[in-house]
């Protein structure tokens, strides 16, 4: 907890337990969270995944041609990848409620 935060009182407390209660029986709006939640892991799974054969691709290429524009692109392309590789398992591990939840990929 920050310096600056301080916790709820008991009434508080479970007022927001009876909104939080209220939101999750809404079965329209739990759909459309969950909706609204995919497409991004989706896109950031197929993103990886092509940055890692581009990748791939760049690195075989560069080693064989020797070609210095090749090996520059690798050099550009590769710590992206890395850096949305990161991103993908950072939202796989990610912690709710305290403790770690750990998804497979979608």
């Amino acid at each position: 907890m920050a310096v600056n935060e301080q916790r709820l009182t008991r009434h508080e407390q479970l007022l927001l337990d009876g909104i939080e209660s209220a939101l999750n029986q809404d079965r329209a709006l739990v759909r459309s969270m969950r909706r609204a939640r995919k497409p991004r892991s989706v896109w950031l799974s197929l993103s990886v995944a092509l940055l890692a054969v581009a990748s791939v691709f760049l690195v075989v290429t560069g080693i064989r041609t020797q070609d210095p524009a090749v090996i520059c692109a690798f050099a550009v392309l590769w710590p992206l990848t890395m850096l949305q590789g990161f991103r993908l398992l950072c939202r796989w591990t990610e912690v709710r409620g305290g403790r770690t939840v750990a998804r497979p990929p979608s």
